[in-house]
């Protein structure tokens, strides 16, 4: 047996998870060939093929023909977080592959298929990174650029020399197909697609644009001046195109984290609550621990009840999201654990729920078969909601370090269920990062409301706090730790995302 088998038990254990559906089974694909397959999306089988089988001999001439170095001479654990996509003009599954090499010689490769239980066939390139005026005649550069183009800024780690990674796919609403990639340093990216060959567009040319656009990597998304950020996922729901990307590393105390912004438009601007660009005009340190970005998660542990000893997830990242057909929204990632090993790891599934305002904010407990909106009728009365909360903020400025990881955090709130009436959310903030909610302590008043039903199974509720409104989603949940029913809240205001249960 592998030492990290892509499941086992019904548990997935793989790295940037991508989540698609064929049918009635749900699949995950993941770095290192980890492959996993579900009917219920809480027991998961190990998937092969022959990508798992066969892969040195499937991309040996794709990894000599570029990734290849002496520094780097196997392509055994260079096969990194694919995506995959049904195109219907090839009436193909595709899988966007990530084949690594150093100094950022890498490749985004096409592979096709007609299940996704099935085996693939490689199709080719569909973009490099890492070139030089030395070695650039081995890529498609010329064909973009031309033969004698001046390719000096894809020198700079702070503009354009990205490592061609991490791909996302999606179809927008005329039907063009885009894929994002792209991590850290350079940014993120995006270049439109054929349609009919699943490879680039050599039709579609893009400007010499600062921090907008760049004639080979197409639009600019995200990052770049040596920031963090990689795994960026798009996805459409209702009118917004939704961006999530990951800051920091994976490790557990290397601060990974899903932050989120949105758009009108798939190719961007894409912003937080708050206004803030997710593109990088200029090197900030640490910039996992800024309030750019609407963090989803945190590393976290619920005090009150059986949670109390769960695991505390710590460096959640590199999610993909699935959109199933109940309109449900799935998102999938993996994480580490403050009290486990720096190797032990687990693929997580949280429901995203839609807030009235139309932010995308995570479910407070793991996925555990009873979706957000099944109960939804045992919410529809104020006073039910009367008592106490234990309440998780995400801070944007924090992350486990095995010394003082935010996850001790813990905070009290208590609703007296009259709509409208005093419920001083946030009313007082101390300095050891704890708030507690009651008539007593700050010098702002606030209030709550239920609101009326715009989803139809998700119940929403409107928290203000003086001058800032926190959207968020009542639901009733199972736990993680005994998969007791219990009144949870998701709520996202003034760019941060909490998370409240009833005590």
């Amino acid at each position: 047996m592998e030492l990290y088998p892509a499941a086992e038990h019904g548990i997935a254990y793989i790295h940037d998870p991508a989540i698609t559906k064929e049918g009635d089974c749900y699949y995950i694909f993941g770095t290192h060939r980890r492959f996993a397959k579900s009917f219920d999306l809480l027991h998961w089988e190990r998937l092969d093929n022959n990508i798992t089988r066969n892969y040195k001999t499937l991309f040996k001439d794709l990894w000599q023909s570029w990734p290849q170095q002496e520094t780097n001479p196997n392509i055994d654990g260079n096969m990194w977080a694919p995506d995959v996509i049904w195109n219907p003009s090839l009436g193909k599954w595709c899988m966007y592959m990530s084949i690594n090499g150093d100094n950022y010689r890498s490749l985004i490769a096409l592979l096709t298929a007609d299940h996704l239980d099935g085996d693939w066939d490689l199709v080719g390139p569909v973009i490099y990174s890492g070139f030089t005026p030395e070695n650039v005649g081995k890529t498609d550069v010329p064909q973009v650029l031309g033969n004698h183009a001046d390719i000096t800024r894809y020198q700079s780690l702070t503009n354009t020399r990205i490592n061609a990674i991490d791909a996302g796919i999606n179809f927008d609403e005329h039907g063009k197909l885009w894929m994002n990639f792209g991590s850290w340093f350079g940014g993120c990216w995006m270049v439109q697609l054929d349609p009919t060959t699943g490879l680039r567009d050599y039709t579609v040319e893009y400007q010499t644009i600062a921090n907008v656009s760049d004639p080979y990597y197409g639009v600019k998304l995200a990052g770049g001046y040596w920031n963090s950020g990689e795994g960026t996922y798009l996805m459409h729901y209702g009118d917004w195109w939704y961006l999530f990307i990951s800051y920091g590393w994976l490790g557990r105390t290397g601060g990974y984290q899903v932050r989120e912004f949105r758009s009108h438009s798939i190719t961007g601007p894409y912003l937080d609550e708050a206004g803030n660009p997710a593109i990088s005009t200029s090197k900030v340190a640490n910039n996992w621990t800024t309030s750019t970005g609407i963090r989803l998660l945190s590393s976290y542990q619920w005090i009150g009840g059986p949670q109390q000893d769960g695991p505390i997830e710590v460096a959640q990242g590199h999610n993909s999201a699935l959109i199933d057909s109940d309109r449900s929204i799935y998102m999938v990632y993996h994480t580490r654990f403050a009290n486990q090993g720096e190797d032990n790891y687990q693929t997580m599934i949280r429901q995203l729920l839609p807030t009235a305002d139309g932010w995308l904010t995570a479910a407070p407990f793991t996925y555990q078969g009873v979706r957000a909106g099944q109960s939804h009728d045992k919410l529809l009365h104020a006073e039910q909601l009367a008592g106490d909360w234990e309440v998780i903020v995400h801070r944007p400025s924090t992350f486990f370090n095995d010394k003082q990881g935010e996850h001790t955090r813990h905070q009290e709130a208590t609703a007296d269920g009259t709509t409208g009436i005093n419920m001083p959310l946030l009313a007082h903030v101390e300095a050891n990062g704890r708030f507690t909610l009651d008539n007593t302590q700050g010098s702002k008043d606030g209030n709550w409301q239920l609101l009326q039903d715009k989803s139809e199974s998700i119940q929403h509720i409107q928290l203000t706090d003086g001058s800032d409104d926190y959207e968020g989603c009542l639901s009733f949940l199972p736990d993680d730790a005994s998969n007791q029913l219990r009144f949870c809240l998701s709520a996202i205001g003034n760019n941060i995302s909490l998370w409240a249960t009833k005590i």
